[in-house]
């Protein structure tokens, strides 16, 4: 999942940032309101987290992307005008973060259709969305957060063939490289980790195409 934060305090963007990102979220950050509508403009994002202090912003033009807006507590005029005009939710500040995890979580699933499941199951491997874990049996197995947000693309995207640059809009941010083999490299590692001990692989590759996550008895090679 691909973020846009709007944030033009940098010590809060800094925290903020490094709180999505262990968190799996590729994060981009906007320091005023032109940059955003900018960076909105030219990247497909997931959802974007927005202070609605922000100079600059002179509405909520972002669109057809979920907006978690980020509002003072007395800043009741400004929650209005940010729903009105087309934001999803809005947390008060001071706000605890777990509940900014949430809140993104709901208007993420919200934006989508059909509705993104929480818990996906692949044989014995269970994928938990919520928890961002993913199980095999009892054992939980051991994921880098890049390697989650990787799996959670493609189960988002089941059945469906996923691009190299679909992949690394949505799961890196403006630091990735696009004509370094990092996707590959990381398709590799993810196999190791989640495929069953026998049997096809759960991530087909589609030469030429890109990759698809298919189920146990789902056809497809590679």
């Amino acid at each position: 999942m691909r973020i846009l934060l709007v944030e033009d305090e940098p010590r809060a963007a800094q925290v903020l940032a490094k709180g999505l990102r262990e968190q799996s979220y590729a994060v981009d950050v906007a320091r005023d309101g032109d940059d955003a509508l900018y960076q909105a403009s030219i990247t497909d994002y997931d959802a974007i987290v927005l202070d609605v202090m922000l100079p600059g912003i002179d509405g909520f033009t972002v669109s057809h992307v979920p907006v978690l807006m980020l509002t003072a507590r007395d800043a009741v005029d400004a929650r209005i005008t940010g729903l009105d005009s087309g934001a999803d939710d809005y947390l008060v500040k001071p706000f605890d973060f777990g509940e900014l995890l949430a809140r993104l979580r709901a208007v993420i699933r919200r934006g989508q259709a059909p509705q993104r499941p929480s818990d996906v199951t692949l044989g014995d491997l269970r994928i938990d969305l919520r928890a961002r874990h993913v199980t095999r049996g009892r054992d939980r197995l051991a994921l880098t957060t890049r390697e989650f947000a990787l799996l959670e693309f493609l189960v988002l995207h089941e059945g469906e063939v996923v691009g190299r640059g679909e992949i690394a809009e949505h799961v890196w941010d403006t630091a990735f490289e696009s004509m370094s083999n990092v996707i590959d490299v990381m398709i590799q590692r993810l196999r190791r980790k989640i495929d069953p001990p026998t049997g096809p692989s759960f991530i087909v590759t589609r030469r030429g195409e890109g990759y698809m996550l298919v189920r146990p008895d789902g056809g497809g090679g590679g």
